[in-house]
């Protein structure tokens, strides 16, 4: 006790000299999330276990190693990456196909929720798995186990899972890699980075001995290297004793090979590299001033001021950035900047990056250089820093108001990184409170001079990627110094900091009211009938603390515009809202919702006009305030479309080089032959064509009647206050009873006989594949269940022939739907990339699949997978605010029975094998089509 009091008397005395205090205060370690338990085997394996019931009755399990394509030998380019796919591939208690058979047998659907990544430090493997079924959960940690030491590795496993590799190997050609290829030894000079990329060699994936490619599973898979992470609906001592039973006994090397770190070497002089290829989709330009120093970890309470100090100064130069990419003539079409990490935990940059127009990259550059020199010279303003901390504290506001109701596959990604990165997790209660409580002592004055630390002419890089051919002039190294040298010596002007109002509405509108209230007690929602004709839809949920998720739904959209009109304004409706609401142009709106967090964007579709959005509690007034705004008082400003427009053709200017969009365009134009309103991709020239002033026109009528339109709230709401303001906002809305409904199109695909598409583009090895049916049908929910049950299922016997048996793809997917809007309709698709040696071999493979399930139907163990994953899949949605926002405007604009909902269930168990078999004999018929996108050869110019 004497010790005590004597102790609590000297941190009195400190507190009150402050010096003292200050000291310890600032080297003090930022503390761990009391919430996750850290743990480390006997052996070296650490372990992270966290308690949390959202999803309910599911466990996020990681396994994560500190080995990656760093540690490769030059015999081993591309084994770690390897090692992740063999992994899947047959270990001790799942021999090959058996994993993902097991796991889809339990709900788990690979790719989508079994997964792994592989980069030049670190292996991570994800596995969800249900926590309500003991069975299961041993079966997810014996899996988990398997992958860190029972890795089969077998001959015959190798030499299969080769072609799936060089499959995804194969994936990644193309003028992104070249032109990296190009520019990485100079922003990773001198350094190992700038030759381990973790795909690998091709060479070496191909030929390399078996033993080379277990010697890296054997040295590096080892549990002083790794960690297991498990975060989910189960008590931390079951969790506990799981980790301690299956991993306790994986060895510690006695004598363990070296676990280097490789460092990036400084340079004096300032690189350049300019990149381009025929091929490029898109103009960049990226600066890298690479730290002096190492990197270090955030560690104590006075590291994190500083990366406290560092995301305020992304806050304001971004948006300053923001600024002038939304100008009248801006200088890209976006761009940032930030301090953070490069290729090497060991070295980190201040990094300014734009995209651009073709013939722009010099004045992008010279545009992020003029900002950053703009900071060295005058700092930001006081301001422009009261916006960002605004801006900062709302974010961690909204993330520690739902800190209990976060999803566990959010939250155990900190744990990983914290491990792998040794990034500090102090958890979000300790976060928000420790930012909200000592912003306002960082210091102005400390962020500005952290430009002095940022920018300098060593470790300096300069990246300029492209599209090569003649209407583009190619920029030189020397006219990249040039500008450098310009900027420097120029003459800049101190940023000026304009105030804006400080309401979004300045005169409020004359409220309607509520007609009437309608109960929905078997779903429970409510209907709210106003005096203008609208009607407001809301359900009140406890999914989220601090979530309100909109939309609004009128029936109409483009389909009422005649061919002429829409073909005049259908790629300009998107432009329409840059001009900004009430008289504040987009800045001035940016600015004056600082601190709000608010998104809401309305949009005019096909067949309907309407809104989505989000927004808090808290900015719910403000929300209900602009949908006011977007229908009575939307700007008219041509500069600003002039600006949005001159940004979309940057972003467009090369992109039919890209053979994915090329093939897509042309399969769209082979389908809608014929079709007086098909415009396929937007490019330049499509834009040029735009008539604002009648697309203006267009949005004032689509927006002038509020008696046909349904607005949809669904999350943490106040009743009183959603009545109150939707009288106020919503009922206020102009309206005639127009009671419009959206017209179906004349015009049908042609579906009545086999069809073949061939486009040629592109000069990489690769090709796609796309199988399509479709037509007119019948609705109903059953059929349409049955229909996605047969994509699923399909999907299923496609990885299992074309990837494991054939070893042919990466990837392979069908998916079926049916819909009731224009019209009643069904489609279905399988697609899949792959050599074009192949192409003809695995799509007569997918063809088999579906004659067989069309002769023999799907097999019961195969049902009984998707089955399970359909109820999984709706056990989590039903306790997620964008399920039942949707479904309740697709109950509307599809005239669906929401009652079905509850029936979910029940419909899955109804499902029979002969329900499936009966879909794909009536659909999945021979009168198809088939594309096909080729390389293009001598042979195949036309």
């Amino acid at each position: 006790m004497k010790n005590y009091l004597t102790s609590n008397l000297w941190v009195l005395f400190l507190v009150a000299t402050g010096f003292a205090f200050a000291q310890t205060t600032e080297t003090q370690e930022i503390p761990t999330d009391p919430n996750v338990k850290i743990g480390k085997l006997d052996n070296g394996l650490t372990y992270y276990i966290r308690n949390n019931g959202k999803p309910e009755d599911k466990l996020e399990l990681r396994l994560a190693i500190k080995a990656g394509s760093i540690l490769e030998t030059d015999e081993q380019q591309g084994m770690a990456h390897f090692i992740e796919h063999m992994n899947f591939n047959g270990t001790k208690n799942f021999e090959k196909n058996e994993l993902i058979d097991y796991l889809q047998s339990i709900g788990v659907k690979f790719a989508a929720d079994l997964n792994a990544y592989t980069s030049f430090d670190k292996t991570v493997y994800i596995l969800p798995i249900p926590s309500d079924d003991p069975e299961k959960l041993d079966g997810g940690f014996t899996i988990l186990e398997d992958w860190a030491h029972n890795a089969l590795l077998t001959e015959e496993g190798i030499d299969g899972e080769r072609g799936v590799v060089l499959e995804e190997y194969r994936l990644g050609l193309g003028p992104d890699k070249r032109m990296m290829q190009e520019y990485l030894p100079k922003v990773m000079y001198n350094s190992r980075y700038a030759e381990r990329l973790p795909i690998g060699k091709k060479d070496v994936i191909e030929n390399a001995d078996y033993e080379t490619i277990r010697s890296f599973y054997k040295d590096w898979y080892r549990p002083g290297l790794m960690a297991v992470i498990a975060v989910g609906d189960l008590d931390v001592d079951t969790i506990e004793k799981k980790i301690k039973s299956h991993f306790s006994n994986l060895e510690a090397r006695e004598t363990p090979k070296e676990r280097k770190e490789y460092g990036v070497p400084n340079h004096d002089e300032t690189f350049v590299a300019i990149a381009t290829d025929p091929d490029a989709n898109f103009s960049r330009v990226q600066i890298y001033y690479k730290d002096l120093e190492e990197a270090k970890d955030v560690v104590t309470i006075e590291d994190y001021k500083k990366q406290l100090e560092r995301s305020m100064f992304s806050t304001m130069i971004n948006n300053r950035l923001q600024e002038l990419a939304n100008s009248t003539t801006p200088p890209f079409t976006y761009g940032y900047s930030y301090h953070g990490g490069t290729y090497s935990p060991l070295k980190d940059a201040y990094q300014s990056f734009a995209m651009t127009g073709e013939n722009d990259q010099l004045t992008a550059l010279k545009a992020l250089v003029t900002e950053n020199e703009r900071v060295k010279r005058f700092g930001f303003n006081q301001n422009e820093f009261e916006r960002a901390k605004k801006e900062y504290l709302a974010r961690l506001e909204k993330q520690y108001k739902d800190r209990n109701k976060q999803e566990s596959n959010r939250i155990i990604n900190q744990y990983v990184n914290n491990f792998l990165d040794n990034s500090p997790i102090p958890g979000t209660e300790w976060t928000y409170k420790f930012t909200k409580g000592n912003i306002d002592d960082i210091s102005l004055e400390n962020i500005n001079g952290l430009i002095n630390d940022y920018i300098h002419d060593e470790n300096r890089v300069v990246v300029l990627t492209g599209p090569s051919k003649e209407s583009i002039k190619k920029v030189t190294e020397e006219e990249v110094l040039a500008v450098l040298k310009e900027v420097e010596n120029s003459e800049i002007e101190e940023y000026s900091y304009e105030d804006v109002r400080e309401n979004l509405i300045t005169e409020m509108p004359e409220a309607g009211s509520i007609k009437e209230v309608k109960t929905n007690e078997e779903l429970d929602f409510k209907t709210l009938i106003l005096s203008n004709g609208a009607k407001v839809v809301y359900k009140k949920t406890d999914f989220k603390n601090d979530e309100i998720l909109f939309s609004a739904y009128s029936a109409g959209g483009t389909s009422l515009y005649s061919n002429e009109d829409f073909q005049s304004t259908v790629f300009a409706n998107a432009g329409l809202t840059e001009a900004g609401i009430g008289g504040l142009d987009k800045n001035e709106l940016n600015k004056l919702m600082s601190g709000k967090i608010v998104n809401i964007r309305p949009g005019i579709s096909s067949y309907s006009e309407g809104f989505n959005g989000t927004t808090t509690p808290k900015d719910f007034e403000t929300m209900m305030q602009m949908i006011h705004l977007y229908f009575t008082d939307l700007n008219k400003d041509e500069e600003a479309y002039t600006s949005f427009s001159t940004k979309q053709k940057n972003f467009l200017g090369n992109l039919m080089s890209n053979p994915n969009f090329y093939f897509q365009n042309e399969l769209g134009k082979f389908r809608n032959e014929g079709n007086p309103r098909y415009v396929g991709f937007p490019t330049p020239e499509k834009f040029d064509e735009m008539n604002y002033d009648l697309a203006y026109q267009k949005y004032q009528e689509r927006f002038a009647d509020a008696s046909d339109f349904t607005f949809y709230f669904v999350g943490n709401l106040d009743e009183e206050k959603v009545k109150d303001l939707s009288t106020k906002y919503l009922a206020s809305l102009p309206s005639n009873n127009s009671n419009e409904e959206y017209k179906a199109p004349e015009f049908r695909e042609k579906t009545d006989s086999y069809r073949e598409k061939t486009v040629y583009k592109g000069t990489d090895p690769k090709s796609m594949v796309s199988i399509m049916w479709k037509g007119e049908t019948e609705y109903n929910q059953e059929d349409d269940l049955a229909f996605s049950a047969l994509g699923e299922i399909l999907t299923i016997k496609l990885v299992e022939e074309l990837r494991e048996e054939e070893s042919g793809v990466y990837g392979v997917g069908a998916r079926g739907n049916m819909s009731k809007i224009p019209y009643e309709s069904y489609s279905f698709s399988i697609s899949f990339p792959c050599g074009p040696e192949n192409v003809e071999k695995l799509t007569d493979a997918a063809i088999a699949e579906v004659q067989k399930i069309r002769k023999d139907g799907p097999t019961q163990e195969d049902l009984e997978k998707v089955k399970e994953t359909f109820r999984l899949q709706r056990k989590e949605k039903l306790k997620e605010n964008k399920f039942w926002i949707n479904q309740l405007e697709r109950a509307e604009s599809e005239n669906l029975d929401l009652s079905e909902i509850n029936d979910f269930n029940d419909m899955v168990g109804d499902l029979e094998a002969d329900d499936i078999q009966k879909m794909a004999e009536k659909y999945l018929n021979d009168n198809y089509l088939l594309g096909v996108l080729m390389p293009e050869t001598e042979d195949s110019a036309n």
